[in-house]
Formats: C-alpha cells, sequence, structure tokens
C-alpha cells in the first residue's frame, strides 16, 4: 500500500490527473481518469500501456479515427429502464449517433490496421452493434431530431391540418397588418409577432381601439400593444388544439420507441462504457504526445532505468517559455538499490527526486513516460515518500517528528519490493545526532534491500554511501565559475553544497564569509576531496569486478561450449567407428577368404614370387587402416579429458581463493590495515559488529570488515616515512611541471602518446589547468586529442584558446 495517503499530492500527479481531463472527449473519459488507480499487477498495465503506446501511434494515422459523439447516455437508458418512461428526441438522435460512432470504430480496425493495433481492436472487436435500433430510430426520427410525418397516420393527419390552418392564419394576418399599415395604426416597419404560440399585430397604443381583438401584451415603453385579432382567435385556437394532439401523439411514439430500446438497456450502457475506455486511451495517447512521452521495456521485478528522464511538471510549466527542462539519468538497479543525491541548495535535488517517484507512479497507472528510448522501467508493489513539511500544532508534531513518524512507518512496512523517497534526509534537528540517526535508519534500508531514491547535506551519510554496498553517492552539478547550479544529476560521485561560493554571490559580507571558511578549516575541504578518492576508486574496482565476471562467465560458456562440442564429435566418432569396424570385419572376412584363395592358388602354381607380394600388399593396407582408426580415437579422447582437467582446475582455484578469503584471521583494535584496491595504511580504533573504524592520520572512516587487509605495522611506519620523501619528491615534480605541451609536427600516434603521459601527470600533481599547442592545419590532430580529452573523467571542460592567444590552434584543458 502506497504512503502516505496524499502521495499524489506529494509526487504532483494530482496535476497530471487534471491535465490528463481536458484531453477527454465526453465526461465517460472524465470518469475514468478519475478513477485511474496505482496498480502492482504487470499484466494489468503492460495492457494499459500498450493500448496508449498503439492509440499514440493511431493519431499519426493518414486514415482518420472516429472521434465524434462520444455523448454519455447512460442517465437516459438508466431511466427509461420503468415502464412507461420515454426520451427526448435530442437524446434519441444522440444515441443513434453514438451507435453510429461505435460502429464506425469496430470498422476502422480493417485489413492491416487490424494487425497493427491488436490491443485495440480487441477492444473495438467486444462492441455490439445494433442494427435493429439503426432501422428503428431511423423509421420515426430524422436526423436532426424530428419525429417524422408519417411516423403514424394520426400524426401525418395532425400535421396536415396545422399546415392548412397555419397557412390560413398567415394568409388573413397580412391582410389585416395590410390595412394597419395603411390607416396608420401600426409602423410601415412592423411585422406579425408570435406570442405565447400565438401571432398577434403590433398596433400603436393610441390606436388600440381600432382593431377589434384580445390585447395579449404590451411593450416596455407602452407605446406598442400586441393584439390577436378577432377574426384569428378561432383559428389559434384550433391550431393550438392540433398541436396539443401533435404532442400527445409523439409522446405515444417515443414510449413505443421506448419499448424496443429497454430490452438492450444492458447491452447500451455496456456498450457505453466500453467507448469510455476509448475516450480514456485517447485522452492518454494526446497528453503522452504532448510530453514527447514513448513506451518502454518493462520488467516484473523491482528496479529502474530512466535515461534523460524529465519532469512532466516542469514541462507543462515551462511550456510557451524560453525555459528548458534539464533531462536526467535516474537509475536503481539490484547493485546500486539507493541513491543518494547531495548537491547546493536549490540545485535541484528534490526535483530529481521527485521526478523518480513520478515517473514510477505515472508508468504503474498505464501512462507513458518522458524517457530516452533506451530506458527501462521495473514494478514496485507500493511507493513510500517523505517529502515535504508535515509539522502540525494540532498534532504537536515538529517538522523532526513528523520525518520520524515516516522513518517508523517505512521501516515497518517497507521491504524489498517497495521505492522509497526521502527529501533532505535527516534534516530538522541538531546535525551531528540527526546525522547519525539518519546513517542508522540508511543501514536499516539496506539490510532491508528496498530501493530509494534519498536527498542529504549530511557528509557522514555520502561517506557511508561511499562505502556501503548497494548504495552509490549522486551529485547535483554546480557551475563553480558562474556560481550557479547546473541542474544536472552526476550518478557515482557525492555532490558538495557550495555554500561559501553561494554566500558569496548572495553578497554576504567578505569578512563573513573569511571567518566561516577558517571556522570550517582544511579539514572539511579535504574530507570531501578523501570522499571523492574513494569514489573513484569504488567505481574503478567496480568496473573491474564487473569485467572478471564477465570474463569468467564467458569463461565457462567457451568451456561448456567446447565440451559440448567435443563430446559431439566423441558421438560422432563412436558411430563411424563402430561402422568402421563392422566394414573392417567385413574386410577381413573377405581377406581370410581371399588368402585362402591365393594361398591355393600359391600352391596351385609353385608359389610364385609377384602373386606373394601382392597378398602380403592387400594384407598390410587393411592393417594400416585400423590402426588410423585407433589412432583417431585414441586422440579424441585425449582432448575431452584435457578439456576436463582444465574445467576442474578451474573451479578449484575458485574455490581455493574462496577458502583463502574465508580463513583470514579477527582483525582487532590497533592493527595496520589497508582499504581493498587502496594503498594508504591505517589503524583501527573501534570495531562495531561488521564494520571498523580506521583513522589515516587525522582522518578517521567506518568501513566493513571484509573490506579490510591487515598489513604489518613496519610497512605502515614505512609508508610515513616514504609518505614525507614522496611529498618532497612531488613539490619537486609540481615546480618543474611545464603548463603547456607543443605537439605541433607530430604524428596522431605518437602525439596520443606524449599527451598520455603529460595528462596522467597534470592529475597525479593536481594542476588545475593546462594547454596544449597543436596547431590547426587540417584539424586532424586536434580531432584526435580531443576525442581522447573526451574520455578521461578528471576533466570537467576543454576548450579553444582566446583569439587573440592562438585560437583553434591550443586547446585550453581544466581538470577538477
Amino acid at each position: 500500500m502506497n504512503y502516505p495517503e496524499n502521495i499524489e499530492e506529494k509526487l504532483g500527479f494530482d496535476n497530471i490527473r487534471s491535465k490528463l481531463k481536458t484531453y477527454c472527449l465526453s465526461e465517460l473519459g472524465k470518469e475514468l481518469v478519475d478513477q485511474m488507480r496505482f496498480s502492482n499487477n504487470y499484466a494489468s498495465i503492460q495492457r494499459w500501456i500498450t493500448q496508449t503506446d498503439e492509440y499514440k501511434n493511431l493519431l499519426n494515422e493518414d486514415k482518420a479515427f472516429p472521434v465524434d459523439n462520444y455523448h454519455d447516455l447512460r442517465p437516459m437508458l438508466l431511466r427509461l429502464k420503468p415502464e412507461g418512461m420515454f426520451p427526448e428526441t435530442s437524446e434519441v438522435v444522440m444515441l443513434r449517433k453514438s451507435l453510429q460512432t461505435m460502429k464506425a470504430i469496430n470498422k476502422w480496425f480493417t485489413g492491416e490496421l487490424k494487425d497493427k493495433y491488436p490491443e485495440l481492436t480487441k477492444l473495438a472487436d467486444s462492441f455490439q452493434i445494433f442494427p435493429y435500433l439503426f432501422e428503428r430510430i431511423d423509421r420515426v426520427i430524422t436526423s436532426n431530431g424530428r419525429i417524422k410525418d408519417n411516423a403514424t397516420s394520426e400524426l401525418a393527419d395532425i400535421r396536415r391540418f396545422l399546415d392548412q390552418e397555419r397557412g390560413r392564419v398567415s394568409k388573413q394576418m397580412s391582410a389585416i397588418l395590410k390595412d394597419a399599415r395603411k390607416n396608420g395604426y401600426t409602423d410601415e416597419e412592423s411585422q406579425i409577432v408570435i406570442r405565447d404560440g400565438r401571432l398577434m399585430l403590433p398596433v400603436k397604443s393610441s390606436f388600440r381601439r381600432k382593431i377589434k381583438g384580445i390585447i395579449h401584451d404590451e411593450s416596455a415603453s407602452g407605446k406598442t400593444v400586441y393584439i390577436e385579432p378577432q377574426p384569428i382567435i378561432e383559428i389559434n385556437n384550433e391550431i393550438r388544439d392540433a398541436e396539443y394532439r401533435e404532442k400527445r401523439e409523439i409522446i405515444k411514439i417515443l414510449k413505443e420507441l421506448a419499448d424496443d430500446i429497454r430490452p438492450y438497456i444492458g447491452d447500451l450502457i455496456s456498450f457505453y462504457d466500453k467507448l469510455a475506455i476509448f475516450d480514456f486511451i485517447r485522452a492518454k495517447a494526446v497528453l503522452a504526445q504532448s510530453m514527447n512521452a514513448i513506451k518502454i521495456p518493462i520488467d516484473n521485478i523491482p528496479g529502474m532505468r530512466y535515461i534523460k528522464g524529465v519532469n512532466p511538471l516542469l514541462q507543462m510549466a515551462f511550456k510557451g517559455t524560453q525555459r528548458k527542462v534539464i533531462p536526467n539519468d535516474l537509475i536503481l538497479t539490484k547493485e546500486n538499490r539507493i541513491l543518494l543525491i547531495s548537491g547546493p541548495n536549490a540545485g535541484g535535488k528534490s526535483v530529481a527526486m521527485k521526478t523518480s517517484g513520478l515517473l514510477q507512479y505515472m508508468l504503474q497507472c498505464g501512462l507513458l513516460l518522458p524517457v530516452a528510448q533506451d530506458s527501462e522501467a521495473g514494478i514496485f508493489k507500493q511507493i513510500h515518500i517523505d517529502i515535504g513539511d508535515d509539522q502540525s500544532i494540532d498534532n504537536d508534531l515538529s517538522t523532526y517528528s513528523s520525518h520520524l513518524m515516516h522513518m517508523k512507518h517505512m521501516l515497518k512496512k517497507a521491504d524489498a519490493e517497495t521505492l522509497i523517497l526521502v527529501d533532505e534526509f535527516g534534516s530538522g534537528t541538531e546535525p551531528l545526532i540527526g546525522g547519525a540517526i539518519a546513517e542508522a535508519v540508511l543501514e536499516k534500508f539496506r539490510k532491508l534491500e528496498l530501493f530509494g531514491v534519498i536527498t542529504t547535506h549530511y557528509s557522514n551519510l555520502k561517506h557511508y554511501a561511499a562505502n556501503s554496498e548497494g548504495l552509490t553517492n549522486g551529485a547535483m552539478l554546480f557551475d563553480s565559475a558562474k556560481i550557479e547550479p547546473i541542474y544536472k544529476l552526476e550518478i557515482g560521485k557525492p555532490g558538495s553544497s557550495f555554500a561559501i561560493e553561494i554566500s558569496h554571490k548572495s553578497g554576504l559580507p567578505i569578512d563573513v564569509i573569511d571567518d566561516a571558511r577558517q571556522r570550517a578549516g582544511t579539514d572539511h575541504a579535504n574530507f570531501d576531496k578523501h570522499l571523492r578518492e574513494i569514489m573513484r576508486d569504488k567505481k574503478y574496482y567496480e568496473e573491474k569486478r564487473s569485467q572478471i565476471k564477465k570474463q569468467e562467465k564467458e569463461l565457462e560458456r567457451i568451456l561448456s561450449q567446447q565440451s559440448n562440442e567435443l563430446e559431439k564429435t566423441k558421438k560422432i566418432r563412436d558411430e563411424i567407428i563402430s561402422q568402421a569396424k563392422k566394414e573392417a570385419e567385413t574386410i577381413l572376412n573377405q581377406s581370410n577368404k581371399l588368402i585362402e584363395n591365393t594361398i591355393r592358388e600359391i600352391r596351385e602354381s609353385q608359389a610364385e614370387k609377384e602373386k606373394t607380394k601382392n597378398v602380403r600388399e592387400t594384407i598390410e593396407k587393411e592393417k594400416q587402416s585400423i590402426q588410423q582408426n585407433q589412432n583417431t580415437d585414441s586422440e579424441i579422447d585425449k582432448r575431452i579429458k584435457g578439456l576436463k582437467k582444465i574445467t576442474k582446475k578451474h573451479k578449484v582455484d575458485i574455490e581455493n581463493t574462496e577458502s583463502k578469503e574465508t580463513k583470514e584471521p579477527e582483525l582487532q583494535i590497533g592493527d595496520a590495515v589497508r582499504i581493498k584496491g587502496q594503498e594508504s595504511i591505517g589503524e583501527i580504533v573501534e570495531i562495531n559488529d561488521k564494520n571498523a573504524v580506521v583513522a589515516f592520520g587525522s582522518f578517521m572512516t567506518s568501513v566493513a570488515r571484509n573490506k579490510l587487509d591487515r598489513t604489518s605495522k613496519k610497512a605502515r611506519k614505512k609508508q610515513e616515512k616514504n609518505a614525507n620523501n614522496a611529498t618532497s619528491k612531488l613539490l619537486q615534480k609540481q615546480q618543474a611541471f611545464k603548463p603547456g605541451i607543443d605537439l605541433r609536427g607530430k604524428y596522431v600516434d605518437e602525439a596520443l602518446q606524449l599527451i598520455t603521459d603529460y595528462i596522467d601527470e597534470a592529475i597525479m600533481l593536481n594542476v588545475n589547468e593546462v594547454k596544449i599547442l597543436h596547431g590547426k592545419g587540417n584539424g586532424i590532430l586536434r580531432k584526435a586529442i580531443r576525442e581522447y580529452l573526451s574520455t578521461i573523467p578528471e576533466i570537467t571542460l576543454f576548450k579553444d584558446e582566446h583569439i587573440e592567444f592562438g585560437g583553434a590552434g591550443i586547446t585550453v584543458v581544466q581538470f577538477k
């Protein structure tokens, strides 16, 4: 079950729902928008997504799809259920038009379109056609909603009489009007008017006695009265009576029509429910078009891989303006289940976190997503969020108390199929204790193996994520030159708050900023630097580990393939040998007979030398053939046995390695240790369960014990000594390092080798900027160098030198 109850409002999905309603053609579709709910049923989600994607593609067809007359006549049909009830003629017309739309939809999916849109075809095929109702309605009502004159003979007589009497009244009124104009009783421009369904003459008030008849009305000014002339009164009365008889006959006709509709009411209501689905699907497709949303592969396991995902709410807000939504990659996998996002205030952390939740919620409601084609999605059983300030005076809840309440619920209800979203994790109380509690909760989240996107400013959480399996850091990037956020998420590195830089831009006094920088000290800056180094090493070894796993799988595949092929070869060989032996046996039998006959011939011919030689050659050939088959058999056996030995040795090596790892002695306080994959040696100062606190000089960090390798204290002292020497050598190298390199006249291969060594040295010496002089020429060397530079993660920017200092002939490189 999703948490809290107002999760849609927190994520902004209520705005998506409202926008979706505006694309509906009728109340039919709007009802389904209101009923749309989050689902974790894989089959349902797949069907919804496919239907919407099919309709989105359908919108681009040359053949127009029927979208008119999506009327909701279910209330009218329910009203007709009791005997004696009848519809309005306008309702019958709308009924016929919507039935015609249904028929047109059903007919639209024919030929290749039927195969192109299978899900929509399946829905359209379920429509029931009502040919009898078409015929029945057409028999009594015209297309513009008038009961036909020939609906019944009685109605035909009534209307014939009405036409005659109205013609007679019109003729007499025209004559009276003509006389009134002639005598000045009415204005020359006056015309016959209708009041209460009766024809009347507008007469000047001063001449009201001149025209005999009944005064029915008077103008607002009182200057004109409306008189029904005496000769017309009787005729009008007869017309009025005939109109009443016409109305009663029409009601009778409609009641008879209702009697014929009544047996189909259940099927018609079902039809309108299906028409509502088409309206709903269409609205989702139009919404997808407006967001450039697409269908992506969905797997029935938790996870997400949204590449270049954008927030649809920002899309709608920025539409028609110059502002653009920055797309971000939002990735949660089995290996990295929790993404911890850090970075500057107003840098986009919360937006990125909300975007991941909103996109997932939209997907599981059956909506297409504004992401790139190579995205993939999973399915979560539930989503729990802690976003915004839920403090309450009525419930005596502070901001931090409300956060703890949400954490308590998540720890109790969340599991490995849950997605959690937490904004400003650990905030709202004293940073030291708040950070500690947040780290403990984060550890519990990790053990629950749930998925999550969490934002924070706390350094201890960033360090914890860097050293823990299943977690990864993410940084919202910041343009330190312009001192403004970029709103771009980079997964795999921790972010910085850039508080000093932002304070400077905001106009805070310089002396206050300098004081703050001194109070923070160098440890803060060194901490971020050390954290970046750990993340870089972690990423490197994760990639190496991934490569090793791939290589092992490939080796196993090759070994298995080779084994299978040799087994098949052996089977074929056995069959060939078996057949060969049979043939050999036949040949030997024939040879024996040949020998016997030959011996007989020799004896008879007194052992002629030539015949004796021929016999010996024949026997020798048979012998060689049999030996050759035996040698082939032996060679294949050797190959299979050798392959099995290789496989067995590979497995034994792996088992021995695992055995060695498990037999390591327990670590103790005071031991000198290294973090696996790193060179720095530290000392264990505290051991807590599966973690150990290791001191590296003045810096201490908590590391999982299985990630530490014991080393000798002698090696540690040697390292400290070497570190001092290395520092001295490093200073010498920094002083000798040249901030520019000239590659003009070099071949591409030679230049790339030189630039590789040069860039590596610049990174090692922590240089901020270098310049590469390659000349302009035909641009081949410049292009090759820049392609290489784009592969170095430590490089933040490379660009042409200023035109005054060399322009495109020099590339300026800046490092992190």
